[in-house]
């Protein structure tokens, strides 16, 4: 069942639920009043019959029945479907119950028992009898005629009562059916001209394919849920969009880095696998192969570094550590490698400084930052490793900052500089074995442990990059894991 006949159909249910309460009050409201207003006829008749009695002389005579010609009347009449007997009644007995007067008479027989003109001649007494087939509503007030007490006897047909109370019962039954499928009908009408700017949304969605990455969903000029909806939509195509198009490029980007050292490492064993080949030659080929396919590794790792991190699968063991471990070690391992060309790292680290982090993931982040300003500074540069910290309004963060002399990041290269596959110098970091992706791991390294990294060239030269952490909390701030003495 779609949508719009569910809504529907609840809409009709609820409106059926409150039409059918709706229509018991008002019948109970309705017979209440009529009720009501008979008992307040009566009493105003009863009380008007035993004023009179009270001033009055003689009783008159009790009425003759009626002649055979007004018998016959009466039952032609009845067979016009009219009562023979008077719609009120009124009666005065003695309180033996013989009748002394009455209005009607058709009526001539007492319209009380034994039992209520007892109880009538102290108080007033209301009851329902039957007269000639038709019910009354009676009500017997004990009176004086004089120095006699009398009961004063009225009545009125309830059928006028119950025909308008079975009337009004008849219409509800007739108009709450009706109103219930109207109403049902209107909301499956108002659903479905409110549901027709999301069938249309769906259809256009259904028409997007993922070569069509261009293509967004219109916005109604209405500022209601559907607006809201199609502009929420639209910013989800916007984010997918970004998310193909960096997949399209990582893909494009990484296809072409693996190819370069691939067909390197064919024609090197092409080459190995010629007749006549000296030995020497077999080595440097094995050699060369070996270097290229160490390239290819490290380049698979990297990129798988990368597809964790963009999963949400960082595998971070983080706990309590002092950077300045982690900073010393890699500075230590750096300096091997610079010292063939006579570059020197010098590190100053505030060694109070506790976050919590993965030591390895760290480790890897150092380890790619002093490897980019080694590889870019001149011969004989001195390259700067600071750790501090910094307290600002969101929270207090490390602050691990590599500095370089050498030529510094390319302007139009900085606002790129840790997208995956970009470099500053694309020739000379190919040749030097760089793929680009060290900086993207750096930051989403840091992104993982909640913090950020920011890369500029400061003033007197050089490239700079500053890796921020959250710094430990104030109950973490003990002793290090594995921090050395």
């Amino acid at each position: 069942m779609t949508l719009r006949w569910r809504l529907a159909l609840v809409f009709a249910l609820g409106t059926a639920v409150v039409i059918a309460a709706a229509g018991l009050l008002f019948l109970q409201q309705l017979t209440a009043g009529l009720n009501s207003s008979l008992a307040s006829t009566l009493r105003v008749r009863a009380e008007a019959e035993v004023a009179r009695l009270a001033s009055a002389g003689p009783l008159p005579p009790l009425a003759p029945p009626p002649p055979s010609e007004s018998r016959d009347s009466g039952q032609q009449g009845d067979q016009h479907g009219q009562n023979p007997v008077s719609d009120d009644i009124t009666q005065v007995l003695a309180r033996d119950g013989a009748v002394l007067a009455t209005t009607d008479p058709a009526v001539r027989q007492p319209l009380v028992d034994a039992a209520q003109r007892r109880a009538a001649g102290h108080a007033p007494v209301k009851f329902t009898t039957t007269v000639e087939g038709e019910k009354y509503r009676m009500l017997a007030v004990p009176a004086h005629h004089g120095a006699r007490p009398v009961l004063v006897v009225v009545g009125t047909g309830s059928h006028l009562a119950e025909e308008a109370t079975a009337r009004t019962s008849t219409a509800l039954w007739i108009a709450g059916p009706s109103a219930v499928v109207l109403a049902g009908l209107g909301a499956y009408a108002l659903t479905g001209s409110a549901l027709r700017p999301v069938e249309r949304m769906r259809r256009r969605l259904a028409d997007i394919s993922e070569h069509d990455t261009a293509a967004r969903l219109p916005v109604p000029r209405t500022r209601d849920e559907i607006a809201t909806l199609a502009t929420t939509m639209n910013a989800v195509l916007d984010r997918l969009a970004r998310a193909l198009e960096r997949e399209r490029g990582f893909v494009a980007d990484a296809g072409h880095e693996l190819r370069t050292p691939l067909t390197t490492l064919k024609a090197e064993l092409e080459l190995a696998s010629r007749p006549g080949r000296s030995h020497q030659a077999l080595v440097d080929a094995i050699t060369a192969a070996a270097a290229d396919t160490d390239r290819l590794i490290r380049l698979a790792e990297d990129l798988l570094v990368l597809a964790r991190a963009d999963e949400g699968h960082a595998c971070l063991r983080a706990g309590p550590i002092a950077p300045a471990d982690v900073l010393a070690r890699g500075v230590h391992a750096a300096s091997a490698r610079a010292e063939t060309r006579g570059v020197r790292l010098t590190l100053h680290a505030d060694t109070t400084v506790r976050i919590v982090a993965d030591p390895d993931r760290l480790r890897q982040a150092v380890d790619n930052l002093l490897d980019n300003a080694v590889r870019h500074s001149p011969d004989g540069a001195v390259i700067d490793v600071t750790l501090s910290t910094r307290h600002g309004p969101g929270a207090d963060v490390a602050v691990i900052e590599v500095r370089d002399h050498g030529p510094g990041f390319p302007p139009a290269f900085l606002p790129l500089a840790f997208e995956r596959f970009r470099r500053a110098d694309a020739a000379r970091a190919r040749a030097g074995g760089g793929a680009g992706l060290g900086l993207a791991i750096v930051r989403s390294i840091a992104e993982a442990h909640g913090g950020s990294v920011v890369a500029d060239n400061p003033e007197g030269g050089g490239a700079r990059v500053r890796l921020e952490i959250p710094l430990a909390p104030a109950h973490e701030q003990g002793p290090a894991h594995g921090e050395m003495s």
